[in-house]
């Protein structure tokens, strides 16, 4: 009989998923999850597999939780402009996206399993402003969701590159608008 673990899963996994969105994968080392996670090496190993395999294990909890949870936001926010606006505003500013969003630069291109998750995730997103009924009144309706989940990606990678401006805010209130129309 082994010994018992000796660390909350959930909890390394949670911190593991901020430390990606932070450092990406490949700017990560074991030894920098294993101090900044507080895991024994063999214990990380034996838990997950590998550095991948708690990757995936971190990319999966922010799909789940961070993900899911702006997701709710965005459908919750419904026909109201003002609740759309700031649930944008929170997302362009907030974190939730981080990992997704690196993910889907740095891994995605290279691992099958990240670019399923990422594009779950984006489905996702994509689901949420469509059940929102923010779909366009002229045109093709299913790419308005879409195009509404890619601006608001791309507008948290210019907040996270900190070149934040007033385009940033114009476009994240045109969202806001687009979204809050009937």
């Amino acid at each position: 009989m082994g010994r018992p673990r000796g660390f909350d899963e959930a909890d390394v996994v949670r911190s593991a998923a901020k430390l990606f969105a932070i450092r990406t994968y490949d700017g990560t080392s074991v030894d920098d999850l294993v101090s900044h996670l507080g895991v024994h090496r063999n214990s990380l190993y034996k838990t997950f597999g590998s550095k991948r395999g708690l990757y995936l294990a971190a990319l999966k909890w922010s799909l789940d939780h961070e993900v899911a949870r702006l997701a709710e936001r965005v459908a919750e926010a419904g026909g109201h402009a003002e609740g759309a606006y700031e649930v944008l505003a929170d997302a362009v500013t907030g974190t939730e996206l981080d990992l997704v969003l690196l993910a889907a630069v740095e891994r995605a291109p290279v691992d099958a399993e990240v670019a399923r998750l990422v594009g779950e995730a984006f489905t996702a997103l994509d689901k949420a402003v469509g059940d929102a009924g923010r779909a366009a009144e002229s045109g093709d309706a299913r790419a308005a969701p879409a195009a509404a989940t890619a601006l608001l990606i791309g507008l948290r990678a210019r907040a996270r590159s900190a070149t934040t401006d007033e385009g940033i805010i114009r476009a994240s209130v045109g969202l806001a608008q687009r979204l809050g129309q009937p």
